[in-house]
């Protein structure tokens, strides 16, 4: 599947305009049906991230793939992974980790059959992050 190409914007404004207009005014549909909703304070989770504080710092290098988590959602030759929670240490079921692009990764959770909402999408730069996404069970239809 081809994926869109990277945006550039110069302002962090721009980006923040962009998703709203792309993510917060319908749900995404998955490939396999499932309505992915966004809400405008996902911004700052999907494209900031952690260096002193809790996702204080905007990221370019995350915001140009801001086209790629669509493409992710409907990409049906995606990767797919069974959630980790860090707190209680165990696999969640209701999280699908999706992998794509060789290291492109959206996180969604699932709360109904056929309904979520987005947690996060990032760059898996370290071989010891996708490592890990990859010891997760596979994602399948029995897990929703």
């Amino acid at each position: 599947m081809a994926y869109p190409s990277l945006v550039y914007y110069q302002t962090e404004n721009e980006y923040q305009l962009h998703f709203e207009k792309i993510y917060c005014r319908a749900p995404v549909i998955t490939f396999d049906g499932i309505a992915v909703s966004f809400k405008k304070q996902d911004f700052n989770h999907a494209f900031f991230e952690t260096v002193v504080k809790k996702d204080d710092t905007f990221s370019s290098k995350r915001a140009e793939k801001i086209d790629w988590i669509k493409a992710a959602l409907k990409d049906p030759t995606s990767e797919r992974y069974v959630g980790w929670n860090n707190k209680k240490k165990k696999y969640d079921y209701g999280r699908r980790v999706v992998l794509v692009m060789t290291n492109y990764v959206v996180v969604i959770s699932i709360f109904k059959k056929d309904k979520a909402r987005f947690v996060s999408a990032f760059v898996a730069d370290s071989g010891r992050s996708l490592y890990m996404i990859r010891q997760n069970p596979k994602w399948t239809k029995k897990n929703r």
